[in-house]
């Protein structure tokens, strides 16, 4: 029998009618933002499902423009989101869609950040707030954002994944999860590591310096607090 924790019972501390439908899709779209890392111009949002259907009524519109822009699910200026995205010269875009067999509240993040580079994100709101990334620029992957996790884009070659175990072994970081991707045998590959403890900007520098890693980000997640 699954226990319930309070969390569970009352939800996330929120703006807005629905934990999935903005609590989640806030925190879709702070992660979507990190991912993207840069500075954006325009974001297309293609929804799926009951996001589609009902994105308007209940503030997923407002939700995801928020966590694009840094909010938490809890913050004020969740409910004038849209005018500060105009503000910041940021075009938005919402586009109902079919994004196939994925959960019913499903987005497709589009993000043009001002290099012109385009970031693609996929992600879902599986309810009481919690979310999952599926996909990262055609990348099928996956992580939750409920521990600290560290997304690296590398070459496959022999040793990548101890070499990064020795720098989180140096800080002192505790893998909790940890998912290898690749798209064929020396080819691009990725990494997801999801691990117990606070991700400094210090240790994401030291992985970059490894030979053969294109990229290194972390994502810690937000406190429920205000």
């Amino acid at each position: 029998m699954r226990e319930y924790s309070a969390f569970d019972i009352l939800g996330p501390i929120m703006i807005g009618p629905s934990s999935s439908h903005t609590a989640g899709a806030a925190r879709l779209g702070k992660v979507a933002k990190t991912i993207a890392d840069g500075k954006i111009k325009k974001v297309k949002f293609f929804l799926h499902g009951s996001f589609a259907s009902t994105y308007k009524g209940h503030g997923t519109d407002k939700a995801l423009v928020a966590g694009i822009l840094g909010m938490n699910p809890w913050d004020e200026g969740l409910k004038t989101s849209m005018d500060k995205a105009k503000e910041k010269g940021i075009e938005i875009e919402f586009i109902p869609t079919d994004l196939g067999d994925v959960h019913p509240n499903t987005v497709k993040f589009e993000i043009t950040k001002t290099d012109n580079k385009v970031v693609e994100v996929i992600g879902s709101s599986i309810g009481g707030g919690n979310i999952i990334i599926t996909g990262i620029d055609g990348e099928n992957i996956e992580f939750t954002g409920a521990y600290p996790t560290i997304l690296i884009n590398h070459i496959d070659l022999p040793g990548m994944v101890a070499r990064v175990s020795a720098v989180l072994y140096y800080y002192r970081i505790n893998i909790a999860f940890m998912r290898v991707y690749r798209s064929g045998k020396g080819s691009a590959a990725a990494m997801v590591f999801e691990v117990d403890d606070f991700i400094s900007q210090e240790l994401i520098d030291e992985i970059r310096k490894i030979p053969n890693i294109k990229n290194a980000r972390a994502i810690n997640p937000i406190k429920e607090d205000k």
